[in-house]
C-alpha cells in the first residue's frame, strides 16, 4: 500500500517493512561511524586579531573550514534562539497534526526513494516537504493558515539567507560569489521529519549524497543526531549544537572555487528512540547561470578543473545520471 503524506509521523508505533529495507552494501554500518567530530564551529563574533593585513581572522576560519570539511557550525548569528525553537515546533506539527488542510499548492510533500542495482527502488525512512522561497518576493499568502505560526518562518528565512549572503567572501574578493551565481538566484526551503526507527541498521533517512546547488543553511533540533558526512573515508556525525545552524557547501561552490572548497557528502541515519526534524535552506544559481572556476584562482599553477556550463546543462546531467556517478565528474577537465 502505497503511504499517504505524514503516514510515518502519524503511525504508532512503526513497523520496517520489506519496501525501506537496503541493500546489504548500501546499509549504514553504523558500528563503523565515529563516535564524535570536532565539525568546526565558527563564530561570527570572532573578529580579534585583525591586523587589517590579508584576510581576517573569521574568514581565514571560513575559508580553513571550507576546504577541509565543506562543512561547519555557525553561532552568534543574530537569529533568536526562540525563533528557530518557535520554528522547528511548528514545523513538527504541520508534520503530526492530521488536518490535512495544510496541504496547499505552494508545498511539495514526499518520501524519498532511491534506485539500487537490482532493485526498482527504496524508500527512505523519513518524510519531507518544501516550498520556494525568494526574500524579495512575498509567498506568504500562500503558506498555510492552520497551524497560523507557521507564517513565522518567512522572517527566519529572510535572516538566513541575509546572513548567508554576507558571509560569500570566503576569502575571495568582497560580493564575488553572490555575483558569479547571479542576482535572482533560486532559494527553497526543505523540512525532512525522521520518525523513530525499528531497525536503523536496515535503512536510513536520507541516502548519501552532494547538493547539487550552492549552500544550505541548515537547521537541526536539539538532542537528536543523524547528520553524518564523510571525511577520509570515514563518516563522521554532525551532532546538534545549540543555538547554531549548519553550513553545508554544495557542487556549485566547488566548481566556482576550483576546487578549493569542497562539496560535502552527507547523508541522514535513524534512530530507535527519538523522532529527529531538520529545516533547510537552499540557495541555488537559476538555470541560465553560467557556472565556471572564478578566474581570479586561475593561473599556470592552478589551471581550470572543470569546464564552463548553464546550471540547466547541470541538472539535465543529473537526472541523465540516475545516481550512477557524481554529476561534477561529468564536468571536469582533463589534467
Amino acid at each position: 500500500m502505497e503511504m499517504k503524506p505524514f503516514q510515518l509521523a502519524n503511525n504508532t508505533p512503526l513497523s520496517l517493512s520489506p519496501n525501506f529495507i537496503l541493500p546489504v552494501n548500501k546499509r549504514p554500518n553504523l558500528l563503523k561511524v565515529l563516535p564524535s567530530a570536532s565539525i568546526p564551529i565558527i563564530d561570527l563574533n570572532d573578529h580579534d586579531i585583525d591586523d587589517g593585513q590579508g584576510p581576517s581572522p573569521l574568514v581565514s576560519k571560513i575559508s580553513q573550514a571550507c576546504e577541509e570539511y565543506g562543512l561547519f557550525h555557525i553561532i552568534n548569528h543574530g537569529v533568536p534562539k526562540e525563533l528557530c525553537q518557535k520554528t522547528l515546533s511548528v514545523v513538527r506539527e504541520q508534520y503530526l497534526t492530521k488536518d490535512h488542510t495544510k496541504q496547499v499548492k505552494v508545498f511539495n510533500y514526499y518520501q524519498k526513494v532511491q534506485k539500487y542495482e537490482g532493485i526498482e527502488k527504496v524508500k527512505m525512512w523519513s518524510e519531507t516537504f518544501s516550498h520556494p522561497w525568494h526574500h524579495t518576493e512575498d509567498f506568504t499568502h500562500l503558506l498555510p493558515t492552520n497551524p497560523p505560526q507557521y507564517r513565522y518562518l518567512s522572517w527566519l528565512i529572510y535572516k538566513l539567507f541575509t546572513f548567508e549572503l554576507d558571509i560569500r567572501g570566503l576569502g575571495l574578493e568582497n560580493d564575488c560569489l553572490k555575483r558569479r551565481i547571479g542576482e535572482r538566484p533560486r532559494l527553497n526551503c526543505q523540512a525532512n521529519y525522521y520518525p523513530p526507527c525499528p531497525d536503523p541498521e536496515l535503512t536510513i533517512g536520507l541516502p548519501e549524497h552532494n547538493d547539487l546547488g550552492s549552500i544550505a543553511v541548515l537547521l537541526q533540533v536539539e538532542g537528536v543526531t543523524g547528520l553524518q558526512v564523510i571525511k577520509d573515508r570515514k563518516w563522521l556525525p554532525v551532532d546538534p549544537v545549540p543555538n547554531a545552524f549548519v553550513i553545508n557547501l554544495a557542487d556549485q561552490i566547488q566548481v566556482l572555487s576550483n576546487g578549493k572548497f569542497q562539496s560535502v557528502r552527507h547523508r541522514a541515519v535513524t534512530n530507535k528512540l527519538l523522532p529527529r526534524l531538520s529545516l533547510g535552506m537552499f540557495y541555488n544559481p537559476n538555470y541560465d547561470t553560467v557556472i565556471g572556476p572564478i578566474e581570479d584562482l586561475i593561473d599556470e599553477e592552478h589551471p581550470p578543473k572543470y569546464r564552463k556550463y548553464s546550471f540547466k546543462e547541470y541538472m539535465e546531467e543529473f537526472y541523465r545520471q540516475e545516481g550512477k556517478r557524481r554529476v561534477i565528474e561529468a564536468f571536469e577537465l582533463a589534467p
